[in-house]
């Protein structure tokens, strides 16, 4: 009886087929980072940023500038945090500057443009493995099934031809298993950035305002 395990195959295996297989279990390997550094980072994040809305509401209840740039520091997991230090630093400075107001927006876009490129860190090539990692299976199968047929042009049974369609079979397998867990993270991730932004955009107006407000007062 032939031998179809994974073993057998992979022995049984061409040197394209193999370096085929090698290269989309690099692809598997590099999701797999990609996705465990994300969850982490939009973990750390959520929590950080929780815990400085609830702070930085009483620093501005109390119009306590100070206290909110020093609660900024203190949680630069959060990326509302980072951006909302840029806005506070600036304003530190409204002394100094003809349109303070100006001057805050300013330095809350460009940080908060920093800050959202770090968040889709990794996102690119993870979307990149979705789209080509199927494409990258069905090579293999295309060459495993050339290798099948080849053998049975040279007279072989399904006994020698069997191992050359499970291979190929194998290939499309591992393609499309990258490529879909690839594929959901890649939207799930999507969805996250998407929502930091958001709370990111909301928290930045609302400090906008402040400042309008405080300097409208003077």
């Amino acid at each position: 009886m032939e031998d179809f395990s994974l073993i057998h195959m992979w022995s049984s295996m061409g040197w394209p087929v193999k370096a085929n297989t090698i290269f989309m279990l690099g692809m598997s390997v590099w999701s797999f980072y990609v996705i465990v550094d994300r969850l982490i980072i939009y973990r750390k994040g959520k929590v950080a940023s929780l815990s400085y809305i609830n702070t930085l509401g009483g620093c501005f209840a109390s119009d306590d500038l100070v206290g909110a740039m020093d609660v900024s520091k203190k949680h630069h997991d959060s990326p509302i945090a980072i951006v909302l230090e840029a806005g506070l630093h600036a304003y530190s400075k409204a002394a100094q500057s003809a349109d303070p107001v100006d001057d805050v927006f300013r330095a809350l876009d460009r940080v908060k443009e920093r800050e959202v490129n770090k968040l889709r860190k990794g996102l690119g090539a993870l979307g990149t493995i979705a789209t080509i990692a199927p494409f990258v299976g069905l090579f293999g199968t295309v060459i495993g099934i050339i290798n099948a047929f080849q053998l049975l042009k040279d007279g072989g049974g399904m006994a020698v031809v069997g191992p050359g369609i499970a291979e190929a079979l194998v290939s499309t397998a591992v393609g499309l298993l990258v490529a879909i867990v690839a594929a959901m993270m890649f939207n799930y991730f999507t969805g996250e950035v998407e929502g930091a932004v958001i709370d990111v955009n909301d928290v930045s107006s609302e400090f906008v305002d402040f400042v309008v407000t405080k300097e409208n007062k003077k």
